[in-house]
């Protein structure tokens, strides 16, 4: 009880945007109005008198709702009395609306102490016998609920900050893996053949210029990808997004005939009727294992890729025949990890780990069911 009570203390203020100051002045406008017709209807002054010391405090109860609560009150109770009794105007009816603000916008101590002062009116009243002790109910059943349903509005808008923050930290790693996967995918490509361009010089000197113009190809591609997530971060600009990379792009990973080891890509099934997010992810997983077979198959000459698609799941398998020792490993980098996240998100799975006979394989399976297309 008493950390519940401690945690309650101890709520800071919400985060809130700019008042909307226009809105609050018609409310003041109107409401005053209202308290000039009853106050001639009625002819009682001493209420319009409350009514226009107490309006304008709707306008900072945003700001400082202890400040307005409490001198609301306080003014109601020296009211109460000078006059002998309760102020008898209706339209004090919006005095509901700062206990509303004191635990919308209020800290956790502000609502304490504004609650008490509340109490504290209220029992004045019917110490007074002014009210009685079933008026005096009512009112705290009134100034409760108006104060619960601000609570409720506080957290429910705090659950929808928190899950705009989950949103955005999801997004962040899916961009996370996007750029890690194409950035890692070109520039390995050109390291590899900056690499044989250089230990082929000086026997063909045309292979520098061969490799520059794959070096070239490589990073234009980079660009294009890494521009076009830029543009889709730029709220002030258009996206022109190019379509996400489909299980057909795994053929453009296939090298014959190009510098270090070979990849062959194989596709077995009606891999076209994929949905759309499995065989993004295919392609994904397809490109970061030959990155990474590329980059760490150390005396590889060969990168096969096999897709496999049955009537419930996707199979990918990427295996080279390079050397199993080195620094290759599942802990190493973020390759691995956005790999298995990739896989997760669509309930599937992914291995990787050293092949039966030598070099390192990757395997993931993703289930078709359940997958937007």
């Amino acid at each position: 009880m008493v950390a519940l009570l401690r945690s309650v203390w101890d709520e800071p203020r919400p985060v809130r945007a700019a008042a909307r100051l226009w809105w609050d002045w018609v409310l003041v406008a109107v409401l005053l109005g209202l308290a000039v017709i009853e106050a001639v209807v009625r002819s009682e002054p001493g209420g319009l008198v409350v009514a226009v010391v107490l309006l304008p405090l709707l306008l900072v109860r945003r700001d400082r709702p202890l400040v307005a609560v409490a001198a609301a009150f306080c003014v109601a109770g020296v009211a109460e009395v000078v006059l002998g009794r309760e102020p008898e105007l209706n339209v004090l009816v919006f005095m509901v609306l700062f206990p509303y603000a004191l635990f919308r916008w209020g800290c956790g101590r502000e609502a304490v102490l504004g609650a008490a002062v509340m109490l504290a009116k209220i029992g004045l009243s019917a110490v007074l016998g002014h009210v009685g002790a079933g008026d005096a109910v009512a009112g705290v059943a009134v100034l409760g609920a108006s104060g619960a349903l601000g609570a409720a509005v506080r957290y429910r808008a705090k659950a929808r900050a928190r899950e705009f923050e989950q949103v955005k930290l999801l997004e962040r790693e899916r961009l996370a893996r996007d750029l890690h996967d194409t950035v890692a995918h070109h520039v390995s490509a050109m390291a590899i053949r900056a690499q044989a361009g250089l230990a082929t010089a000086a026997a063909r000197p045309e292979a520098a210029t061969e490799a520059l113009r794959l070096i070239e190809s490589e990073a234009s591609r980079a660009l294009a990808e890494m521009r076009t997530m830029v543009r889709a971060l730029r709220r002030t600009e258009s996206a022109d997004l190019a379509p996400s990379p489909s299980v057909t792009d795994i053929a453009l990973l296939a090298s014959p005939g190009r510098p270090g080891p070979e990849v062959d890509v194989r596709m077995d099934g009606d891999v076209g009727e994929l949905p759309k997010s499995v065989g993004t992810a295919l392609y994904r997983l397809a490109q970061e294992s030959v990155t990474n077979a590329r980059r760490h198959a150390r005396n590889a000459t060969r990168i096969d890729v096999l897709v496999t698609v049955d009537d419930t799941a996707a199979h990918l398998r990427v295996s080279d025949d390079g050397d199993t020792g080195g620094t290759r490993g599942p802990g190493r980098g973020h390759g691995l990890i956005g790999m298995r996240e990739r896989a997760d998100l669509l309930g599937g799975s992914c291995e990787a780990g050293p092949g039966p006979g030598r070099g390192w394989t990757v395997t993931a399976v993703l289930p078709l069911a359940g997958a937007g297309r």
